[in-house]
């Protein structure tokens, strides 16, 4: 970022260019959106160094808080400080209410796929979706065939991507079912801004996140096997090297139980134990952050060093509970996700709320045609990588880069997908000291219990590499926070400024200068 003494008086609204983008601050004629005014308005007030000053005090926050982020096979090291930038995005509630009915239709939808997949497979009898994509997923689990978890629940918490396309329709991307990351970024980026805009949070009407620990741990003890009042409840981590494990760590210490790897833990009489210097110790919900096929090697991968042997035999009988249950990955699968509509009117005899981005399933010979004749125009993705691996951007990319992937696609069809390249939205970004739009999506988290809950807004991942439509953290992307404004003002439901998500006082000396420049921006 550039220091204050160099930047120049860019940073405002009245000559930002949308470039014929869909923007999410401001609209085609350069005037803010609905709900955006006040934003706009206090940044255009305040001076250069002012916003610098504070993006640069967030920014040390951020670093003094360890907020990171894993890179596996940079030689720069393995260990990135995710890069946020302070203008948020902002939802209007009208159209937070339909995105929020979308997801916990998608969910409950979902919910029911696996159920079925593991059970009856109603859907492949009615040939909704071919047996050959579930019998060929690689995340497909024949050991929870017959599985039944708490409530009929598996997919506990879920982290649903959506982008919105120039037209100003909301697509759902991609759905994250196994272990779904970010959320920590939600609650420390709230907490960060409310230090450096703490009145500007009391006069928007921003609706909560800070309650999601709270909810994620009711969630947990509500899974306990039956008759255990007082659950121990652990976060199960594959350990420091995992991309997320600031989030295992940060999690564990909000909700206030165990981190435990899986050598922490052992079998003992049919229950899951955690070694103490006191001995034994049950324990009864485990949040797990490891994929399926690491959890247990007696039931997975023999070489997996990361998982308990014998805990699938445990889950099995009932003797601990799982969030997110083994077997949830088979709705991740790409291919799948082309049938998530199908899903919506099959399970639930709804219409879709959010529509699926349209897309080609190559294993099909008309798609596959067209994919391989277009490369250079359509995103072409592997049904199980994630982070933005595996993923060709035709227009971003070379004709060595499309031979490689057309050779991919001819080998193993059923392995990818392809979608027209997005015109994905944008917001103003700080880029060396100016406003420049870059491109963004967002992904809310649902936590699905007695009933299902949607953390209102989620985090807004940003592509900080001009043109680029790779947000991921670990292809260059950054954050923002994501503001949802409450329904009517006053009304409960407000998260207040003064409300932190963790304590300290990283940004401290921000609060007297908070003072003085409201008394500016106020005319005082």
């Amino acid at each position: 970022m550039t220091e204050p003494s160099q930047a120049a008086s860019h940073l405002n609204f009245k000559d930002y260019d949308t470039v014929g983008f869909f923007d999410e601050l401001i609209d085609e004629h350069g005037n803010p959106r609905p709900g955006t005014q006040l934003l706009t308005q206090r940044l255009d007030e305040l001076p250069d160094e002012e916003i610098l000053q504070r993006q640069q005090m967030a920014e040390r926050s951020l670093f003094n808080m360890g907020i990171t982020f894993n890179v596996y096979g940079d030689d720069q090291g393995v260990e990135k400080i995710f890069p946020f930038d302070l203008v948020p995005r902002i939802i209007a509630a009208a159209e937070w209410e339909i995105l929020e009915n979308g997801l916990k239709q998608r969910i409950r939808a979902l919910n029911h796929f696996i159920d079925d997949v593991y059970h009856d497979q109603e859907i492949v009898k009615e040939n909704i979706i071919p047996k050959f994509v579930i019998e060929s997923a690689s995340s497909f689990r024949p050991q929870c065939v017959g599985l039944d978890p708490p409530g009929g629940i598996w997919c506990h918490i879920t982290g649903t991507d959506l982008v919105r396309n120039i037209d100003g329709t909301i697509h759902v991307l991609e759905d994250n079912l196994r272990c779904p990351s970010g959320v920590s970024y939600v609650l420390q980026n709230r907490h960060v801004m409310k230090r450096s805009f703490p009145w500007l949070f009391d006069a928007s009407h921003v609706r909560p996140v800070v309650d999601y620990p709270s909810r994620l741990i009711n969630l947990l003890e509500n899974l306990a096997p039956a008759g255990i009042e007082s659950p121990t409840i652990a976060v199960l981590t594959p350990g420091i090297y995992n991309s997320a494990y600031y989030e295992h760590s940060f999690l564990a210490q909000q909700m206030g139980v165990e981190l435990v790897e899986g050598r922490d833990l052992v079998i003992r009489d049919g229950y899951v134990c955690k070694r103490t210097t006191k001995g034994f110790q049950r324990v009864d919900v485990l949040y797990r952050r490891i994929d399926d096929d690491f959890i247990d090697p007696k039931a997975f991968r023999k070489d997996s060093m990361l998982g308990v042997p014998g805990l699938m035999d445990a889950y099995k009988n009932g003797r601990v509970a799982l969030a997110n249950a083994p077997g949830t990955g088979i709705a991740d699968d790409k291919v799948v996700y082309t049938y998530v509509e199908k899903m919506i009117r099959f399970y639930l005899n709804e219409e879709p709320i959010i529509p699926n981005v349209p897309t080609y399933l190559c294993f099909e010979e008309d798609d596959r045609k067209y994919v391989l004749e277009n490369l250079d125009k359509l995103v072409v993705k592997a049904a199980n990588e994630a982070g933005g691996y595996g993923m060709l951007v035709g227009p971003h990319s070379t004709v060595e880069e499309q031979k490689k992937f057309a050779e991919l696609i001819i080998k193993n069809p059923r392995n990818y997908i392809a979608q027209p390249t997005l015109s994905l939205s944008r917001l103003p970004t700080n880029i060396d000291g100016k406003f420049e739009g870059r491109h963004v999506d967002l992904r809310p988290y649902i936590l699905y219990s007695d009933d299902i809950y949607v953390l209102p807004g989620g985090l807004t991942r940003v592509a900080l590499k001009k043109g680029s439509l790779v947000v991921n953290s670990s292809q260059g992307g950054g954050s923002k926070d994501t503001w949802v404004i409450a329904p009517a003002p006053n009304q409960q439901g407000v998260e207040p400024a003064n409300s932190d998500v963790v304590s300290g006082n990283e940004l401290g000396q921000a609060n007297s200068q908070d003072q003085i420049t409201q008394n500016q921006v106020q005319g005082q």
